[in-house]
């Protein structure tokens, strides 16, 4: 199966919880992390890895917290699940060269890095501010997938 870390996940909740959110922040972690329904300890944690990565600002003092480091249209799901996580890969030669003993005479290693170029563009082809929409109501959530044609959620 392939799947998010659980860190990620919750990232991506919180980032999209700080997307939707009144004014542009700065925003306490106690704030964010409630919005989410997620526990403090774990909020600060994510939220300070991604201010490491340049994904939100920290602001120090009283009337500090956390604020989005660019629009929500302009940082995507690949960036945050990269920033927790690192390099989106689905095999190990994907996002290392070279490490696989077998990589000189694979025949499915050029498939696979296909495959994973697809999943990569469709991660960057969804934004936060996609993902901070409120849900749709009647059916699956459809997300369009940038220059595909395509919709997460296999919709046309």
């Amino acid at each position: 199966m392939i799947r998010l870390s659980r860190l990620s996940d919750y990232a991506i909740v919180l980032m999209a919880h700080l997307a939707g959110m009144r004014g542009p922040g700065p925003h306490a972690a106690r704030e964010v992390a409630a919005s989410a329904g997620l526990p403090l300890p774990v909020a600060s944690k994510l939220m300070k890895a991604l201010a490491r990565q340049g994904l939100l600002v920290s602001h120090r003092g009283s009337k500090g917290g956390y604020s989005l480091a660019r629009s929500p249209a302009r940082i995507t799901a690949a960036e945050m699940i990269a920033a927790l996580d690192g390099p989106i890969g689905l095999t190990e030669c994907a996002v290392h060269p070279g490490a696989c003993l077998q990589e000189s005479s694979c025949h499915v290693r050029e498939p696979w890095q296909r495959i994973n170029a697809v999943v990569r563009d469709a991660l960057a082809g969804v934004t936060l501010a996609d993902l901070a929409q409120p849900p749709h109501g009647g059916g699956p959530d459809v997300l369009p997938i940038a220059g595909s044609g395509l919709a997460a959620g296999g919709a046309r």
